[in-house]
């Protein structure tokens, strides 16, 4: 049968694949396709034709595979949030440690090496400390809506998740099941209030409207509690009002902020705030420090994972009292001070100076006096100089961003040759990538795949490096 976009027909799903998508072979073709598990019969719309594969939009499931369960949350199939809730929690987990075995081999070519079994998460749910919610003016109907013939009313007022691939759609969720469950019983009383006071959403369509964005964020060992409203317009009558409504219903909120973005930009970060009530940030736990979060503060979103993460980079790290450890791209330096009671002197390293600021406001905080923080990008500040100037390394935690280490990063690393190297990251591909260029002066001892995300593709690893001897 000749293959085409738009084309319908049915396919046996093999295997899962990255994103989350199910894999199988049409025409001796690879065909990806979202929302289905391992073992699944599909019925399928081709979306999309290429060269060496083919993309379908799922129709029906014909015949359940046995790794497939109900979803929890009925928004699961088309909420962009949680790509694998179909899929049962251990299933979830092999299929996270062949992606990273798969990147290690295909990417970096390290065939030797096999990923130990993936950590899993304490919380399979309600593990989140941070959601952001959006609110838009056009909400997004899904098929049986559409097919219902139903008016709905609230249709300019939707607050919910992004529609997969729409700016312009909002999903008006019903419930969610990532963070506590007062953070969405906080989002559904912000949109029935905004419906009984004619508030407006945000059109990104038309560039106009109030309410843009709702940020919660949840202290799990502190039990604070952030609202941060975000809103296009500066109007403090109006945000004062949704201020006195929220502590009336939520009295466990500990603070309450409007950040207000009166650009274009779909950031959530407002071009200035307003604490309406509160400190205007919360505190956080990992390990024994405590943290300041405000309203854009990076931290790591899953707080019981984080700490196991932390766990692992320092068992991989072996660290000795005497040590001196370099921590490159520290952001707010939560695992520079994880490790500063195993070490003599931990240095961090991070482009962001707000990040810096924030850094060593909480090494002070702590009152952790064997920490150091340098601003730069990393390829300019870690040289030679950097070198000089603190000493060579006994050991190297790398935690990059998404992109992987600069070339000239990893060729530093090649040179210094330092006895212990630990790398995070949160994107096996370019960390495989990274690795096949450093095992040039490192032995690759373990790789553990970490689920900081359950019910979603996204995996953490940590790598365990040693020097090899000098030639």
């Amino acid at each position: 049968m000749a293959i085409k976009k738009g084309t319908e027909t049915t396919l046996r799903i093999e295997s899962a694949a990255y994103e989350g998508k199910g894999f199988g072979k049409l025409n001796d073709r690879a065909c990806f396709v979202k929302n289905t598990a391992p073992g699944d019969l599909v019925s399928l719309r081709i979306i999309k034709k290429r060269r060496s594969f083919f993309e379908g939009q799922l129709i029906e499931v014909l015949e359940k595979g046995p790794e497939r369960i109900t979803p929890k949350c009925k928004h699961a199939e088309t909420c962009g949030g949680c790509t694998w809730q179909h899929v049962e929690y251990e299933e979830q987990l092999r299929f996270k440690r062949q992606h990273v075995e798969d990147h290690l081999h295909r990417i970096g070519g390290l065939r030797d090496l096999r990923p130990m079994p993936t950590l899993p998460a304490p919380e399979q749910f309600h593990y989140r400390n941070k959601m952001e919610y959006s609110f838009g003016d056009r909400r997004w109907l899904t098929r049986e809506e559409i097919d219902s013939g139903v008016e709905f009313k609230d249709k300019d007022v939707a607050a919910g998740m992004h529609a997969p691939g729409r700016f312009d759609r909002i999903l008006n969720l019903e419930e969610c099941f990532l963070q506590i469950p007062v953070s969405f019983q906080l989002l559904d009383f912000v949109r029935r209030y905004a419906l009984e006071h004619n508030i407006p959403s945000f059109s990104p369509v038309k560039k106009e409207g109030y309410l843009r964005n709702l940020m919660i964020r949840n202290g799990y060992y502190t039990g604070d509690l952030m609202v941060n409203v975000v809103t296009f317009r500066d109007e403090p009558d109006t945000m004062q009002a949704l201020t006195d409504a929220l502590l009336e219903a939520f009295p466990q909120i500990t603070t309450i902020i409007n950040n207000v973005n009166d650009t274009h930009s779909p950031s959530s970060e407002g071009r200035f705030q307003h604490v309406m009530y509160g400190p205007g940030v919360i505190t956080e736990k990992l390990g024994p420090h405590t943290y300041t979060i405000g309203p854009n503060t990076f931290f790591q979103t899953n707080t019981l994972q984080a700490e196991r993460l932390y766990e692992t980079a320092r068992n991989f790290a072996e660290l000795k009292p005497g040590d001196l450890l370099f921590d490159l791209y520290c952001g707010v330096g939560s695992l520079t001070l994880f490790n500063s009671g195993s070490v003599q002197k931990a240095v961090g390293i991070e482009v962001s100076p707000v990040s810096v600021e924030n850094a060593k406001a909480n090494a002070s905080a702590n009152n952790v006096t064997n920490c150091a923080f340098e601003t730069g990008d990393m390829k300019d500040v870690f040289t030679d100089r950097f070198i000089s100037k603190y000493g060579k390394p006994d050991v190297i935690i790398t935690d990059p961003p998404r992109a992987g280490m600069h070339p000239d990063v990893v060729k530093t690393l090649i040179e210094l040759r330092t006895e212990r190297l630990v790398y995070v990251s949160c994107n096996s591909a370019t960390m495989a990538r990274d690795l096949a260029d450093l095992s040039e002066s490192y032995t690759i001892e373990k790789v553990q795949p970490v689920d900081m995300f359950p019910q979603t593709y996204h995996i953490e690893t940590v790598a365990q490096l040693k020097a090899k001897p000098q030639p």
